[in-house]
């Protein structure tokens, strides 16, 4: 059994974050400190085929749950608080409909339930046109990507990937290929049927499209006790953009 990689700060009562699709681990690392500032146990976890984690062809909700759960019986982890940034989100609403005895109260961040159509195809495509045998720095690599993607800031947050593969060789920590060739199961909708009946939030993006009223029923159908709450000024990377609200109504919640 391989288990996922994790960077654990803190001690106190264990909260589990997930990153989004090409995130990983590090993207958590300032607001991490700070739970572990207000009592939690943090573990900040790369998925498969995300950060330091391991590469598999498999790829899905279920085995994405299934690693998790993994990881917390590895840890000798009985029960535990869950954050999760969209796929990351969506990997700990399966985890808490599979398994609901482990989860102490369930925080779901810019993502709902539902089906969501394949949209990082542009993201994708730019990412497989770099040559690293012709790229030797990071700058090089922002350049060339650059041609593809206008936004600053998803370059950089993409660039985070990069590492020395060997002397003289950069290369991406995710594994790109097979989250091109799973891309479909990103967007993928937890079952019909699931449910789970413990304390959970969903924080949405006063700027996101990842959540609108409409989606409000379905999300209870699925989370009955689930609160909804809105953070302002900020789209789909809420916990980055404004993560002052972002920390202070996980908080708050977590505290309860």
């Amino acid at each position: 059994m391989e288990v996922l990689h994790s960077k654990i700060l803190g001690e106190g009562s264990p909260l589990l974050i997930l990153h989004g699709f090409l995130g990983m681990s590090d993207n958590w690392k300032t607001l991490g400190a700070k739970y572990a500032e207000n009592g939690f146990q943090v573990h900040l976890i790369d998925q498969r085929n995300h950060g330091k984690s391991f590469h598999s062809d498999l790829f899905n909700y279920d085995v994405l749950a299934e690693d998790l759960k993994n990881y917390m019986d590895h840890k000798g982890i009985s029960s535990a608080n869950l954050l999760g940034h969209s796929m990351g989100g969506k990997t700990v609403m399966q985890f808490a409909v599979s398994y609901p005895e482990k989860v102490e109260k369930l925080m779901v961040a810019d993502i709902g339930p539902k089906f969501y159509p394949p949209h990082h195809q542009a993201i994708l495509n730019a990412l497989q046109r770099l040559d690293f045998n012709s790229i030797s720095s990071r700058t090089e690599a922002d350049e060339h990507l650059s041609e593809h993607l206008k936004d600053w800031g998803i370059r950089q947050f993409l660039l985070k990937n990069l590492y020395w593969v060997n002397k003289g060789t950069l290369g991406f920590r995710f594994n790109l290929d097979v989250l091109k060739d799973r891309m479909e199961e990103i967007g993928e909708n937890i079952q019909t049927t699931d449910s789970y009946n413990g304390a959970t939030l969903f924080l949405r993006g006063s700027k996101s499209e990842y959540i609108l009223p409409n989606d409000y029923p379905e999300i209870k159908k699925h989370f009955p006790n689930a609160k909804i709450e809105t953070i302002d000024n900020a789209g789909h990377w809420l916990h980055a953009e404004n993560p002052k609200m972002f920390f202070s109504k996980s908080l708050e919640f977590l505290n309860q």
